[in-house]
């Protein structure tokens, strides 16, 4: 990936900083070619502090910091896009972002993982979820099981409302496995992507 950071005349090119799991813009900074390597090297998002004139990692007074997972640029090479993992709200302000959303996906069922993701850590005298993974794999597997077969059964009549209730549950239960076995569904639907072409 080839830089152009003589545009400007600062030597500074935007990054626009982006959730990798929601895809959510978190913020915009400037990297110099220094900022930039050391993103790489550390694995952290770092910036040339344009106020600071210094370079600065986002998260090095507050931890909250915004783990580099990978980059593109755009066409004319002088705008990064930097996908990160924020640890805590991103903004100054605490919001998540610097437009002050909340940084969750817009795709309900990935919204949905993240949660299950979250309350995996819970008690499992507050959590479903919890619950159901201090059982075990094979309980949860037997549980993706058992409402396979519900719907199945939902499927041979006319009841709409149940039918879509069982269908619920599976789904939710088939996202509990995937996290079990520590996968995300972006890995099965990659597969299917790969088989549709």
């Amino acid at each position: 990936m080839i830089i152009n950071y003589n545009k400007y005349a600062d030597g500074l090119v935007p990054a626009i900083v982006q959730d990798v799991t929601t895809l959510k813009v978190l913020m915009l900074g400037f990297m110099n070619e220094a900022a930039w390597e050391k993103t790489k090297a550390e694995g952290k998002v770092t910036f040339y502090s344009r106020s600071r004139s210094r370079l600065w990692t986002k998260g090095e007074e507050s931890g909250h910091f915004l783990l580099y997972k990978n980059a593109a640029i755009d066409c004319d090479n002088d705008t990064l896009l930097i996908k990160a993992t924020p640890l805590g709200p991103v903004c100054h302000t605490g919001a998540d972002t610097c437009w002050d959303e909340e940084n969750k996906s817009e795709d309900f069922i990935f919204y949905l993982e993240q949660v299950i993701k979250e309350r995996r850590q819970s008690s499992p005298e507050e959590s479903y979820v919890a619950k159901m993974m201090s059982k075990g794999l094979n309980k949860i597997a037997q549980k993706v099981g058992e409402e396979a077969v519900e719907l199945v059964i939902e499927a041979k009549d006319d009841n709409k409302e149940l039918f879509l209730g069982e269908a619920a549950d599976l789904l939710f239960h088939y996202l509990l496995l995937l996290n079990a076995k520590n996968c995300k569904l972006q890995e099965v639907i990659d597969v299917l992507k790969q088989r549709h072409s």
